[in-house]
């Protein structure tokens, strides 16, 4: 049994919420500079320049890459082996968040309630999803949200008789729908299975995954390609000006589902994507 005791979650927390938001990942870095060399519009070629230098001047000056830190979106594997000691997993969470937004000086961005809209002032609470795994490891995930392309995002029930065809037909339908809003180059997360509520954390969980990494099952791996295809080939390009790089990658988590649905969610990242990550 392995105890891991709350003030360290609270610092890694704080420093993820800074890092997610300071610097751009290596993968991201790689895909911007390959859509530099596929790109032949030359306003497109600019802004992708210009995408590059921002997260370049937010890493050199320690500041955010984007004006929106977004809703600190929290996902944590927990080994059945592990006993945090000394308070609470969930409060440690929501303190290391406190802590990161204030001393990182992200913008806070959290209301109390959808309706009464009052700022929290320190962006909690999080969201936090957990999943239980064997061993006695812990793994936290922070990806902050902005809303420019969380507001862009759909779920719908598809039928079994809409098949592949109704999928890819969807999730183009809602990248085209989206249009400049989500600030592309945008990432693609694809959630297709479960239940209404599995295939939006599905999709919201894709984005987490490196665009290095293609999915495991080749039949979505190439649907993956597929699609990332269609979608440049959509014409919007980078910030909607047009060009060929409205997306750089689209990540697929399925999940089995009941005889009579499809659940199909599509969760859109903006060009940051931002994520960080610790192990314990």
């Amino acid at each position: 049994m392995k105890e891991i005791h709350v003030s360290k979650i609270t610092e890694a927390v704080k420093k993820l919420c800074i890092d997610a938001n300071y610097y751009l990942t290596d993968d991201m870095r790689k895909r911007f500079e390959e859509a530099k060399e596929k790109e032949t519009f030359p306003i497109a070629q600019g802004i992708l320049d210009i995408l590059v230098q921002n997260a370049d001047i937010a890493k050199n000056e320690n500041m955010p890459m984007c004006q929106d830190t977004g809703m600190a979106v929290v996902f944590v594997e927990i080994g059945q082996d592990v006993h945090i000691v000394g308070g609470s997993l969930e409060e440690a969470i929501h303190e290391g968040v406190r802590q990161g937004y204030t001393e990182g000086y992200l913008r806070k961005s959290v209301v109390n309630d959808p309706i009464e809209r009052i700022n929290t002032k320190d962006n909690t609470p999080a969201i936090i999803n957990y999943n239980v795994v064997p061993g006695d490891g812990l793994k936290i995930t922070v990806a902050p949200k902005g809303f420019g392309s969380e507001n862009m995002s759909q779920l719908k029930m598809l039928k079994p008789s809409d098949g592949l065809e109704g999928v890819k037909e969807f999730v183009l339908k809602v990248v085209k729908e989206a249009g400049p809003n989500p600030c592309p180059p945008i990432v693609v997360g694809v959630g297709i299975g479960g239940t209404f509520d599995k295939a939006a954390y599905l999709a919201k969980k894709a984005l987490l995954r490196s665009t290095d990494e293609r999915n495991a099952n080749p039949f979505y791996a190439n649907l993956e390609a597929e699609l990332l295809e269609a979608i440049n080939n959509l014409g919007i390009g980078p910030q909607g000006f047009g060009g060929r790089t409205t997306a750089l990658a689209v990540n697929i988590e399925t999940f089995a589902t009941h005889i009579a649905g499809l659940p199909v969610a599509v969760n859109i990242n903006c060009h940051a994507t931002r994520h960080a990550e610790v192990h314990f």
